[in-house]
């Protein structure tokens, strides 16, 4: 941390600990120190504290916490930000926190502490533990609620978002507004009029909290409601409120006294464990040794389909010259109108502003022409999932484009080196597999070939950073990573279906187990013809362990195609999924088809354990055969690609947790009983249950 500086009569204290300016235990004894100096020198009369560059401080020690969570503890001289904080706001000098970028977390914690805020335009406040499945532990759940009322606090807090520069002034949170070239000195002209007692010095922590309705128990309940869905399964929301109406019903001293015992039970939860381990596992993706990237600006997608307008809308967003190129000019057309109606459906979220709308709409263009590739720096093929076709387009790809533009396949299911062969330039030919919507999904699958070049893969790693999506690598193979190892999650529930479980309840366990939807849902949402071609790939690739239903063929021959059809294995009112009673004499002839096999009974954690645990089975083969480097990018893609619950940590993650003995024990069973070769466990599964674990 850069030596105190004084200003005037002030004390300036920098917090750098880039790149967030965490507050690391090194951090809080220099700030300790700092504040001891400025007590202890008459000539100062106040203390301001600031974050190295265009930051406050980004939070907590997040690494220090997931030790915490495996049970470290902390030194014992260590200055803790709990006492920190306090030593703050009873300090005799007021300190005053001046605001740049972000101040979240921690860092709010220690701003709430002092006797006022000072910030920026683009100052950003926010608490977002609960992120992590923990809940503020440094006093936030009790400052917070006496500077912004009860109301304004518990929703900032179970929202896990923030307040940006002219909201959080209006709602009490900074106590004044200035250029990043003024901060600190309106921060020091703050903080001697407060010393000088021209301005109030609010110890928020004595307060009682701001507009705290009679009604709390209302307010409190709606607010229950409201994120219930969110919060499934999990603890620290329901956490946070405890804290909060402890320190409202009881004071003070008794919130924060409930806070820290509710932090440190939240510590060793299962869900703080498996968020912390999701947090790490994120940021690791991007460990690799690659060239530098190249700093892209125009991108040609191929295709104006639902995916190619959804790829070419995030292009825009993250502000590249995007082109659209169709078969024709309607179809073309109607790709520009797509992408326009999703620029002004931002426009109307408040998403962007105008100015942002009209920069994307003007960046984008659409054509027929395929000599359009030659102006390209990057190119992403969208169209059909017809091999003949992509063939034909790389082919002339590779002749059209310069030797350093990086062409990339959007397709599901179609080995990427057919293309890279195609395309006579098979070291920049790779994969970039979207998931639907593109524009809203974050994960993006970067799939590789043993001849595509470092270069390549730096290149489209960079340009899905710049979309603001997480790229996991993936070395080509049929189904690549999700569908892949996904592949027995359906499998498991025609199979579960044909042994006479009931389709609707196997949603209903899915849902209770914190999928976004139940399995039967989720086809009809996709297509159920879509799934059905998809799937004919995956069973010719792994067909030794194939197991497929006839249903969802039954379904598709009666026109019941999904959603987009009004109905499916549910039928849809206005957008509505209702329980269909027709979808039962479509079971009882897919029964028949399969021989009516023997009825087995499973309900609650057995129904998801028995869809869930193939696709671990599957996720170790993948890992076996290099498919994924390490386990942690597989549980970022099971969450970002399917909606495995973030809480448990990815679908391997969890594995673990249960004990993966538990998991080759149940899949040994049921291919025993019923000799049944989709639940046979693979031999990596039992190798990895053998060492302990998966390679991390």
């Amino acid at each position: 941390m850069p030596s105190p500086e004084r200003v005037s009569r002030s004390l300036v204290l920098t917090i750098a600990n880039p790149p967030v300016n965490a507050l690391s235990e090194a951090v809080l004894r220099e700030l300790a120190d700092g504040l001891a100096s400025a007590e202890a020198d008459d000539a100062i009369v106040a203390i301001v504290v600031r974050g190295q560059g265009d930051r406050f401080v980004a939070g907590a020690d997040i690494a220090r916490l997931e030790q915490l969570a495996s049970g470290a503890r902390p030194t014992s001289d260590a200055p803790t930000l709990a006492s920190l904080i306090q030593r703050i706001e009873q300090g005799r000098k007021p300190t005053v926190a001046a605001i740049d970028g972000f101040a979240l977390g921690g860092g709010l914690e220690l701003a709430l502490a002092c006797a006022a805020r000072v910030g920026t335009t683009r100052a950003r406040l926010g608490l977002p533990e609960l992120r992590l499945g923990l809940i503020p532990g440094a006093g936030g759940t009790q400052r917070l609620p006496r500077l912004v009322g009860l109301e304004r606090a518990l929703d900032l807090m179970l929202s896990a978002g923030n307040l940006v520069g002219d909201a959080a002034l209006e709602a009490g949170l900074l106590d004044e507004l200035t250029s990043a070239e003024e901060l600190t000195r309106a921060a020091v002209r703050r903080a001697e009029c407060i010393a000088a007692g021209s301005l109030p010095w609010r110890r928020s922590l004595a307060d009682s909290p701001e507009s705290t309705p009679t009604n709390h128990a209302e307010v409190v309940a709606a607010l229950r409601q409201r994120y219930q869905k969110r919060y499934l399964n999990q603890r620290q929301a329901e956490a946070c409120i405890d804290a909060v109406l402890t320190g409202v019903l009881h004071g003070a001293e008794a919130g924060l006294r409930r806070e820290r015992e509710l932090f440190e039970g939240l510590l060793d939860s299962p869900q703080a464990r498996g968020l912390l381990h999701v947090f790490f596992a994120e940021r690791r993706l991007a460990r690799r040794e690659l060239p530098k990237s190249r700093d892209l600006s125009r991108v040609l997608v191929i295709g104006g389909g639902t995916m190619g307008t959804g790829i070419g809308t995030s292009l825009l967003a993250a502000g590249l010259e995007t082109t659209i190129l169709e078969a024709n000019t309607e179809r073309a057309e109607a790709a520009r109108q797509r992408i326009e109606a999703a620029i002004e459906h931002d426009l109307q979220r408040g998403r962007c502003d105008a100015g942002t709308a009209a920069s994307r709409r003007s960046r984008l263009a659409t054509t027929t022409e395929l000599s359009t590739a030659a102006d390209a720096e990057l190119v992403i093929e969208a169209a059909s999932e017809d091999v003949a076709l992509k063939r034909g387009l790389f082919a002339e790809l590779g002749r059209r484009t310069r030797d350093e533009v990086v062409l990339a396949s959007n397709t599901s299911t179609i080995p990427i080196e057919t293309m890279a062969d195609a395309s006579g330039s098979p070291s920049r030919t790779l994969g970039l597999h979207f998931f639907s919507p593109a524009q809203v999904m974050k994960l993006v699958e970067v799939i590789v070939t043993a001849q595509t070049s470092d270069q390549a893969l730096a290149d489209a790693l960079g340009l899905v950073k710049r979309l603001g999506k997480l790229g996991v690598t993936v070395r080509s193979c049929p189904g690549f990573l999700v569908n892949r190892v996904f592949m027995p999650y359906s499998q498991a529930t025609g199979w579960l279906i044909d042994h006479g479980v009931d389709p609707y309840a196997i949603d209903r366990s899915l849902l209770a187990f914190g999928m976004p939807m139940g399995p039967c849902r989720m086809s009809d949402l996709a297509g159920i013809d879509v799934g059905l071609k998809a799937g004919e790939v995956l069973d010719a690739a792994y067909a030794e362990r194939s197991y497929r239903s006839v249903l969802r063929r039954l379904l598709v021959d009666a026109g019941r195609l999904g959603e987009k059809a009004g109905a499916g294995h549910y039928r849809y009112d206005a957008g509505r999924a209702e329980e269909d009673p027709a979808l039962a004499s479509f079971v009882e002839r897919a029964r028949d088809e399969a021989g009516r096999p023997e009825l087995v009974s499973l309900t609650g954690d057995a129904v998801a354990e028995a869809t869930l645990f193939g696709v671990v089975n599957e996720a170790a083969r993948a890992l076996a055969e290099g498919i994924v480097e390490r386990a942690g990018a597989v549980d970022v893609a099971s969450i970002h690609g399917y909606g495995f619950p973030a809480y448990r940590g990815g679908v391997l993650f969890w594995a673990e947790a249960l004990g993966l003995g538990r998991v080759v024990a149940t899949l040994d069973a049921l291919s025993e009983r019923h000799r049944a070769s989709l639940f046979t466990p693979s031999a990596a599964l039992r190798e990895y249950a053998a060492a302990g674990g998966f390679p991390r």
